[in-house]
């Protein structure tokens, strides 16, 4: 760990991101790209100085409430939150200064926050967004290997379920030849379904790779899934996108079911419900 000076905290479009790097340690993770420039070893987590100074100043800035967005560079909950309290720390803001807020995350640590973000949600608006990659708790394991298990996901779905607090999955990565089963997206979406999430994040069956975390992927290829590199670079070569064999028979089954659960499964919907600020009147008649 360690800390960098930082004049702004917010994007213009109201993104957040109070850590920079992981300790996840997720195989396929886009975050390793070359292309975000990263200054320092991925697992030595950057953290940004008087964080929660900046991030009030500019909320108290803002002409009206928006939703602030976190999650998407940066798990909100590693192990460092524990500590640091950071993204606690924001939420409590957010709250104070009426905002509102869609948090993603890979961990159950989020149900330490789970009643101030009830308390949002009742005020505003809150969604938990949560990644399910598979259903397999080994394979999770090995796919996502310091980071809740994916029962332990769904238990998060469940209990903001209870709280009336709207939920989004992000569907994915869903590797080709390792976890691009039928098998596999039945039972994530039955899971879905059960706890009545909102929206689905999925972006096609398959995984995105280039420089900086194509090759950490293809190193951790080897020592999980021997031979699967090679049957990965005779496949896609140095392709940018790199579709499941199955893409279009998965798709079918992904849209068919979220359209007959009522699960808005559009990409720009998803985002378009994301972004849009509500009042504690409008959200209540969500349910």
């Amino acid at each position: 760990m360690h800390f960098k000076t930082y004049k702004t905290i917010l994007s213009p479009k109201n993104h957040l991101n109070l850590y920079r790097g992981c300790t996840h340690g997720c195989i396929y993770c886009d975050s390793r790209s070359d292309c975000y420039q990263f200054d320092h070893v991925f697992e030595d987590i950057q953290v940004k100085s008087d964080a929660l100074l900046i991030l009030e100043n500019e909320l108290r800035k803002k002409r009206k409430p928006a939703m602030i967005g976190t999650g998407a560079m940066t798990d909100p909950y590693m192990p460092i939150e524990k500590k640091l309290q950071l993204t606690h720390g924001a939420l409590e803001l957010i709250k104070k200064y009426g905002f509102g807020v869609s948090i993603l995350t890979k961990s159950n640590q989020i149900l330490a926050d789970i009643d101030l973000l009830e308390e949002i949600n009742q005020q505003t608006k809150a969604v938990i967004q949560i990644t399910l990659t598979t259903f397999n708790e080994e394979l999770c394991k090995k796919l996502e290997p310091n980071v809740s298990g994916t029962k332990d996901r769904i238990e998060v779905l469940k209990e903001a379920q209870k709280r009336y607090i709207p939920t989004v999955v992000w569907l994915g990565p869903i590797l080709p030849f390792i976890n691009d089963s039928m098998e596999n997206l039945v039972a994530l979406l039955a899971a879905c379904i059960e706890v009545n999430v909102k929206g689905i994040v999925c972006f096609g069956f398959g995984v995105t790779m280039r420089s900086g975390n194509r090759e950490y992927f293809y190193q951790m290829l080897d020592r999980l899934f021997p031979g699967m590199k090679d049957k990965y670079r005779g496949a896609f070569g140095e392709q940018y996108v790199c579709n499941s064999p199955h893409h279009q028979k998965l798709m079918t089954y992904f849209i068919e079911t979220c359209q007959n659960a009522g699960i808005l499964w559009r990409t720009e919907e998803v985002f378009d419900y994301l972004q849009q600020f509500e009042t504690k009147d409008e959200q209540l008649s969500l349910f």
